[in-house]
């Protein structure tokens, strides 16, 4: 049987490297983002900080807006 990624499903989750490449920015980049609290949210789950792709996304949405002003 396929699989569906529903939202909040493991499917919605991209990990630290996943997350810098959708965002073409090195991972350090990101890393010091998440540092200063300036990136999207993400959270531990487990060893690994994983982001939310609609979090992602939101937090893109709100930077493209307050370039915009």
């Amino acid at each position: 049987m396929p699989s569906v990624d529903t939202p909040g499903s493991a499917g919605d989750l991209m990990t630290l490297a996943e997350t810098a490449a959708y965002l073409r920015t090195p991972v350090a980049t990101l890393r010091y983002w998440r540092h200063r609290g300036e990136g999207p949210a993400g959270f531990r789950l487990g060893r690994r900080v994983v982001f939310r792709r609609a979090d992602v996304d939101q937090w893109l949405d709100a930077r493209r807006r307050a370039q915009a002003r």
